[in-house]
């Protein structure tokens, strides 16, 4: 095996089919150090979370059904071990098998079993633990422990009373799966793997602007925020009106929340309309002006010599940022702003959020009653939500596309809701990001570097179930671009499997890319130094990630969603994954495996009948041009 290959095995290898149970994960080799595809994705199950060598995985199969041992990755240790638990599997009944618990993981291993149910579980994913029963317990499983995982699912084990053997597996994972709390540092910080690839690079601003167009006549790349002085959620780097000096970006700074002002997020090839992004203006009760904060905005506008508007694209409803007022924030007023529109897009707030995803875990886990399945999907309002978010980044598109008109961007602190709708605006709008590259450089710059407060929303390493600052504003993003994936099959180049594994390496804590709330703390922290990238490990092995049905050559125009309840759907590959009953019959991973080949082929065959038609045309003195639409629409299914 070549040294920058990653190891992966077979997660349907040690169980029959009609056996299988939801948390079911891969086994990878213990001397290796090198990660399972499941170990580095929460132990996903999804459809396409399956490996790419066959032979491959039946050795290391072999291998490890002659041993106890869990594997480990570099830098993992063994914690403690009962040798004596039962898996209270909601779907297959109780197993019982030995519970290990590391530095990294829970690793459980039944021991009654012909072929061994294996349960693989990062224990960043686990939001709470609490004990089952007491020492008067009594009844067959009623003592144990029970964790509350931020994946969708609940993990129920039951502890035998005697030796007080439930004591150290609790302690165990109270001290592993909260470092923060125990003031312990992150596993992320312990694991060594060498990809082959450093996923560090993926992103750098400048190139990433540059790509874009910039600098422009109207644009120019700033360092004022080098120090993170002026702003400190904000990146080092910045694009500004060129118009704008550095002590004017100060001024407008002040008058906008954690000095997060109105900044380039991407701007149109051709028109030069631009999406721009910040935080809510001070405006407070009193309806405060600033001559600055005016007259930046303005520099904004005239950047766009096709335009003489703006619109302002507030994600929250009118309501809440009346209410901000009385907190000292607010909104543009129009007779401020000339020329400028104010929208709001009526997307709730984190904890409206948090609530509905409640909800709709309650419907999904651990068992789904189909004679009420729409009703109660209907009641959780998550999908209600997602097309929202949906309909408001597609205002923002087609305004910059069809109206040829700029947008600010902003919500209240201008790091969630405003994240969702740049990001989904930007994938409408741009192919690039539709591609797993450029999609991963979206996620560091939109989100990453512009501070999403990654570790307070998800909860990382902190032993606070009930925070009031959790919420799955991020999760809603990546199931917005899922449903997009779902209207455009051919248009995006990564697969399903690919959003499963960036949603449950956001959980796992094993890479340190979702680490901290922002920029200035990476930075502090020495992660790009001291931690692998989420990206490495996915680049290495691309090939799993990757959409045979991507049709590239095709699908370089402006992608219009329809944002309506008849084309959103729940996205069950995710949710409803844990349920052996929700899975797909068919091995879609051997299927998209078949289809990259053929798909390869037919590509070869292309190019040469394409340099054939080339040569041909160039004989005959012809000039072909393509006039394929700028802007497709959703297929209907």
């Amino acid at each position: 095996m070549e040294k920058n290959e990653p190891k992966a095995t077979n997660g349907t290898s040690n169980e029959s089919i009609s056996d299988r149970a939801p948390e079911t994960s891969s086994i990878s080799s213990k001397e290796s150090g090198s990660p399972s595809k499941s170990l580095c994705s929460s132990s996903s199950t999804s459809s396409e979370n399956v490996p790419s060598q066959e032979v491959k995985v039946a050795r290391e199969t072999t291998k490890h059904s002659q041993i106890d041992e869990p594997p480990l990755l570099n830098g993992e240790k063994v914690q403690g071990k009962d040798e004596n638990v039962t898996y209270l599997c909601p779907y297959n009944g109780p197993i019982k098998g030995t519970l290990t618990v590391t530095n990294y993981k829970l690793f459980f291993k039944s021991t009654e079993r012909e072929s061994p149910f294996i349960l693989d579980v990062p224990l960043g994913v686990i939001s709470k633990i609490e004990k089952i029963g007491g020492a008067t317990s009594r009844g067959e499983n009623s003592y144990g422990i029970d964790l509350y995982c931020k994946d969708i699912r609940n993990i129920r084990f039951a502890h035998r009373q005697e030796n007080h053997s439930r004591r150290q597996v609790f302690e165990k994972i109270q001290q592993f799966a909260f470092p923060i709390t125990n003031k312990q540092q992150m596993f992320a910080f312990d694991f060594k793997e060498d990809y082959g690839e450093d996923g560090w690079r993926v992103f750098d601003p400048v190139a990433e602007f540059r790509r874009q167009g910039l600098p422009t006549e109207s644009w120019r790349i700033s360092k004022i925020n080098e120090k993170y002085e002026l702003s400190d959620t904000y990146p080092s780097v910045l694009v500004v009106p060129a118009a704008a000096t550095d002590e004017d970006v100060r001024q407008v700074a002040t008058f906008r929340t954690k000095g997060r002002l109105p900044v380039l997020s991407w701007i149109h090839p051709e028109s030069q309309a631009t999406i721009t992004r910040s935080g809510q203006p001070l405006v407070g009760v009193a309806n405060r002006r600033n001559k600055d904060d005016e007259k930046y905005i303005q520099l904004i506008m005239d950047a766009n010599a096709q335009s003489h508007k703006l619109y302002i694209m507030d994600a929250r409803p009118s309501v809440n940022a009346l209410a901000n007022m009385a907190k000292g924030g607010g909104y543009e007023r129009e007779e401020s702003y000339q020329n400028a529109e104010i929208v709001f897009l009526d997307i709730h707030n984190i904890h409206v959020m948090k609530d509905s995803l409640r909800k709709l875990r309650e419907v999904v886990f651990p068992t789904i009653d189909d004679a009420k399945w729409l009703s109660s999907i209907e009641s959780t309002h998550w999908l209600d939500h997602i097309k929202q978010i949906i309909a408001g980044a597609l205002r923002v598109a087609d305004k910059v596309e069809s109206a040829k008109t700029s947008v600010l961007v902003h919500c209240s602190d201008g790091w969630d809701r405003t994240a969702q709708l740049t990001c989904l605006a930007m994938m409408m709008l741009d192919p690039y990001f539709r591609t797993i590259k450029g999609f991963e450089v979206l996620i560091e710059k939109e989100w990453l570097s512009f501070g999403h407060k990654f570790a307070q929303r998800i909860g990382h390493g902190e032993d606070k179930h009930s925070d009031a600052d959790r919420s799955p504003v991020f999760l809603q993003f990546i199931d917005c671009v899922w449903q997009l994936t779902r209207q455009f099959p051919n248009a995006f180049e990564f697969n399903e499997h690919f959003l499963i594994t960036v949603m449950d390496n956001v959980f796992s804590c094993l890479f340190g890319t979702f680490l901290c709330n922002c920029e200035q703390q990476r930075v502090e922290k020495q992660l790009k130094q001291k931690t692998v990238s989420v990206w490495s490990f996915i680049n290495c092995q691309i090939e799993e990630f990757t959409n045979p049905l991507y049709a590239k050559y095709l699908q370089q125009h402006v992608l219009y969603p329809v944002a309506s309840m008849r084309r959103i759907e729940l996205w069950t590959g995710y949710y409803c994954r844990w349920n052996p009953r929700m899975r797909p019959q068919e091995p879609i991973h051997l299927r998209n495996r078949e289809l990259l080949i053929l798909k390869a082929q037919l590509q070869k065959k292309v190019d040469e009948l394409q340099r054939e038609l080339e040569n041909k045309n160039a004989r005959g003195g012809l000039n072909i041009q393509n006039n394929s639409p700028r802007i497709s629409s959703s297929v209907n299914v």
